[in-house]
């Protein structure tokens, strides 16, 4: 039988990290999976010059979403120009991605809701009320939540209410 194939798939590439990546990342989301593996083999090595038995792609799945990780060699690196957006409930929740992605990622990086992890790749890690405060008809309402979410690295959902509510 065969399995439906999500239409749009997000492709990772990495250095050498593919399999090491997506297993991290498995490991922090819940609803997560590793699938199929892909190695070189001996045809295009002349081209892409990575020894034959390597990892090539590894598939997994993130709470539902499909994605590809790439060992693609370093040619490319990741910006910020994509990031992963995650929404939490709660601040449990918040603090528990946070913590988790942050580890071994670059400092520097972090600001207002966004960390970059160990292997480069950018994360929002955003409170799902955030939007809905941003986002109200007051404008000194929403004006007073960015300021504060201005002043953080991680987001703090309590601080941010505060700041909406006066």
């Amino acid at each position: 039988m065969k399995s439906k194939i999500q239409k749009i798939t997000t492709n990772l590439w990495f250095d050498t990290q593919a399999e090491q990546a997506a297993k991290f990342y498995a490991s922090i989301f819940k609803n997560s999976m590793i699938g199929r593996i892909t190695h070189y083999g001996k045809e295009g090595h002349e081209i892409h010059g990575i020894l034959e038995g390597t990892v090539m792609t590894v598939e997994f799945q993130l709470e539902g979403q499909e994605f590809v990780a790439l060992n693609g060699g370093p040619q490319f690196k990741f910006t910020e120009a994509i990031s992963f957006i995650v929404n939490c409930e709660s601040q449990v929740e918040l603090d528990y991605f946070w913590k988790k992605l942050s580890e071994g990622g670059d400092e520097k990086a972090q600001v207002c809701g966004w960390l970059k992890d160990k292997y480069g790749v950018s994360w929002q890690i955003i409170p799902t009320a955030l939007t809905e405060m941003l986002s109200d008809r007051d404008p000194e309402k929403s004006a007073r939540v960015m300021n504060a979410m201005l002043q953080m690295k991680k987001i703090d959902i309590k601080t941010l209410k505060q700041a909406y509510e006066g």
